[in-house]
């Protein structure tokens, strides 16, 4: 479904991502761990088209995406969530939504009644401006604009930072239900339990390379105190 294959990436002389490989099946959560500065944002921008690759390959349904430009990632059916959310925060929750419809990929279907469904907060506050939203509901909002898309891969980048746990709950809760209706999710998430509820597979990455992947049952408490205790 979703490939990435030999993945190098330099911020100016500093090299960031090292030979990095990633595959998702349909329908999976695969969880991205690593502590803070290992690459894992670097490498969700890669697969965006927001910052430029040295090297390797992307495809999304056997579809080349990596000398495509970042706009033509969402015509490909890959909705993003980025890390702080990106909602325009003088927009309304309405017009935000909107800007999502836009993007929506040739055929792609019209899901503003799902995201409602998803997230009826959404359409109660539909007028007020995403800035005077709460943390929660703006994330909701972000989750919500991705979808617009009618996306086959969403990208998550740490969807539960601070966020308060009653939507943390419902975020998991959403994200294991769009799973079993067969979407394919990429999430990086710093909370193990969050992790280890909403993934299947997990990929940790050190120093901007795989240092393991394997079943999230496979997340050993040595992998955990090697690679992502601070």
């Amino acid at each position: 479904m979703l490939v990435v294959r030999h993945i190098e990436q330099f911020y100016g002389e500093s090299h960031t991502l090292w030979n990095v490989d990633l595959s998702l099946e349909r329908g999976e959560c695969l969880c991205l761990l690593g502590r803070n500065g290992v690459g894992k944002t670097t490498l969700l921008k890669s697969i965006m088209g927001l910052v430029r690759l040295k090297s390797g390959t992307v495809s999304c349904d056997d579809v080349r995406l990596e000398n495509l430009p970042a706009a033509a990632r969402a015509e490909a059916a890959i909705g993003y969530v980025p890390q702080g959310r990106d909602i325009f925060p003088q927009l309304t929750v309405e017009e935000n939504l909107r800007l999502g419809f836009l993007g929506r990929r040739k055929g792609g279907r019209d899901l503003r009644e799902r995201i409602f469904e998803l997230f009826p907060i959404l359409k109660s506050m539909g007028s007020r401006r995403g800035g005077d939203l709460s943390g929660g509901q703006q994330q909701q909002l972000a989750i919500g604009r991705a979808l617009a898309l009618d996306p086959k891969v969403l990208i998550l980048d740490e969807p539960t930072e601070g966020i308060q746990p009653n939507i943390v709950q419902e975020i998991g809760d959403i994200l294991l239900r769009l799973q079993r209706e067969g979407l394919t999710i990429l999430l990086v998430e710093q909370k193990l339990k969050f992790a280890r509820r909403v993934g299947q597979r997990f990929a940790i990455l050190d120093r901007g390379s795989n240092v393991a992947v394997g079943l999230m049952s496979e997340l050993t408490d040595d992998l955990v105190a090697r690679h992502l205790v601070v």
